[in-house]
């Protein structure tokens, strides 16, 4: 007996891993619990409002700048701050921060070196909409032509959140830059100096706003201190409804310098681990289905296809197979969802899907109505829900999306007239504003028998500001104001995003419009019109998908 009392206290230490307690865990210093992962990250988080205020990586200080933290938004302030240590599933610290109808959470994993971050609002009476991971400045290499990074010689040219280099480079936390873009296209976001990598690798967006396209702002630099986002809800050119519940996990990765592990990437993460570590929100596998498509018919070769579903409570999205267009979306929250096909960004089929927790639903063959396949007269730029192929979109990444309009790296908005037959997509602004290059011009030429009939021309638009919208002429009819489209009530075309509500209008040209000669030119005069005040690359705007006559 003597001998057991003896051996048991030394049985416990071979049952829990001497790294673990040797270092993994955390203390109370009395202002804030130090979190020790047991690998090489070390965060204190505070008592107070649930704040990361360090971050130690390989002894390294990297937390924050000029007295801003690491997290929620700008700071929950007061909050009711708990900390508790599980033992299963596996060596796991969890901080709970609740601040009004708000929770939040952080978690710690044995030997690893990152933090799983979690928020849960449950409604607007908390203004919060992302998670910020602050660091110092100096600390990573960049760029001087980082589309989001602010030199010190820049200045503002827009609100104050638009700068300008002596170059002429613009520079905004609103550009995310030739690596990042529309949410679908990334896992993370982060920097790297060859041996530390630094990394916010984002949620699913599952109960954020704004589809697969959205465009929102990822990560800022300046000399004094840079961030790392996690947007829930951006009202950036947002045209689609906040969504409350349960965000998250975003990973905040320390890495040796290479990206973050993939195993880690919400499109095919095992967050199983989490199911019963007592987070409110969370909904495990088994209380989740999926919808799955056996294909779609009218598909284009050249094109991307997405097939997006959404409601108030949740959206998803997956890309269709290149052959065949067959689709699976997995993880999905049971609920009726708006079922909508795209051709790159543009809408071609919509239905609706049941999903039930815990099973599959399957959804029979699509047919997208593609209008590409109307016979048209002629048409310039193509049906795809983009600006891409127009002027100043010629490249990829399309410079817009990461510039602002004035930047001396983009031709001049306003080109020579353009000439149906000659003239290419690129010779035709993909933005036309009041005040910048209004009353554009397109040339065009009928046969004898276009000339007996009138025509319809369509007007494809992806984003409108300020409520702009084209009205038309041509020759000396002059069409009515079309009424404003549905669009986001914020800034878009200048903060890098042409990502609004996709419409196509139309115009029904009489026959008696024509200049009646095979031999003379057609003329249309495209002119955005509005009933707001705005001036410059503020003036009202709007995006172009395709101009084409039917």
């Amino acid at each position: 007996m003597l001998l057991f009392r003896l051996l048991s206290p030394l049985l416990f230490l071979c049952w829990w891993p001497a790294a673990v307690s040797a270092a993994f865990g955390y203390t109370d210093d009395g202002t804030n619990y130090v979190i020790d992962s047991g690998s090489n990250l070390v965060i204190k988080v505070s008592k107070c409002c649930g704040d990361i205020v360090s971050m130690v990586y390989k002894g390294v200080e990297y937390q924050g700048y000029s007295g801003r933290n690491t997290q929620v938004e700008s700071g929950l302030g007061a909050s009711t701050v708990t900390i508790e240590q599980f033992s299963s599933p596996a060596y796991i610290v969890k901080v709970t921060v609740v601040h009004g109808t708000l929770k939040h959470y952080l978690f710690v994993r044995y030997g690893n070196n990152n933090v799983y971050i979690f928020t849960n609002k449950a409604d607007s009476s908390v203004t919060v909409s992302r998670y910020i991971v602050r660091f110092k400045g100096g600390m990573f290499p960049h760029d001087t032509s980082d589309a989001d990074y602010y030199d010190s010689g820049s200045s503002y040219i827009e609100a104050q959140d638009v700068m300008e280099d002596s170059n002429g480079y613009t520079e905004s936390k609103h550009y995310a830059g030739s690596t990042y873009g529309r949410t679908i296209d990334y896992d993370y976001v982060g920097k790297t100096t060859g041996t530390v990598g630094l990394w916010m690798i984002r949620s699913n967006h599952e109960k954020a706003s704004g589809g697969p396209f959205f465009r929102s702002l990822v990560r800022r630099g300046s000399p004094d201190g840079e961030d790392l986002y996690d947007i829930y809800h951006y009202n950036m050119g947002h045209t689609d409804p906040e969504r409350f519940g349960l965000q998250g996990p975003s990973v905040l990765a320390f890495t040796d310098g290479g990206a973050p592990n993939s195993a880690l990437f919400a499109r095919k993460a095992d967050w199983s681990w989490f199911d019963t570590l007592g987070i409110d929100g969370w909904v495990p596998s088994s209380g989740r289905g999926y919808a799955a498509g056996v294909g779609l018919n009218n598909m284009k070769s050249g094109y991307t296809y997405v097939v997006g579903l959404k409601n108030e409570a949740a959206q998803y999205w997956g890309t269709a197979s290149s052959s065949g267009g067959s689709w699976s979306i997995a993880g999905v929250l049971p609920g009726t969802y708006a079922l909508t096909v795209y051709k790159s960004e543009l809408e071609v089929a919509t239905s609706t899907v049941t999903v039930t927790a815990g099973q599959g639903t399957a959804v029979h063959t699509l047919t997208c109505v593609d209008p590409a396949d109307d016979a048209a007269l002629w048409r310039i730029g193509e049906w795809d829900g983009t600006p891409r192929g127009f002027l100043n979109f010629q490249d990829e990444p399309m410079k817009p999306t990461y510039m602002h309009p004035s930047d001396t790296r983009l031709a001049s908005w306003n080109p020579s007239n353009y000439i149906v037959g000659t003239s290419g997509a690129g010779s035709f602004p993909g933005y036309i504003w009041q005040d910048i290059n209004n009353d554009h011009i397109v040339y065009f030429k009928l046969t004898s028998a276009q000339l007996a009939a009138g025509h319809t021309l369509r007007i494809g638009l992806t984003e409108a500001y300020i409520g702009g919208r084209p009205r038309i002429s041509v020759n000396g009819w002059t069409s009515a104001i079309p009424a404003a489209t549905t669009q986001a009530s914020t800034r878009s075309l200048t903060v890098g995003t042409y990502r609004g509500n996709n419409v196509a209008l139309t115009y029904d040209v009489p026959q008696s419009a024509w200049v009646q000669s095979t031999s003379e030119w057609q003329v249309l005069t495209i002119t955005v019109v509005t009933g707001s005040s705005g001036s410059g690359y503020l003036s009202g705007g709007i995006s172009i998908d395709c101009v084409d006559m039917i």
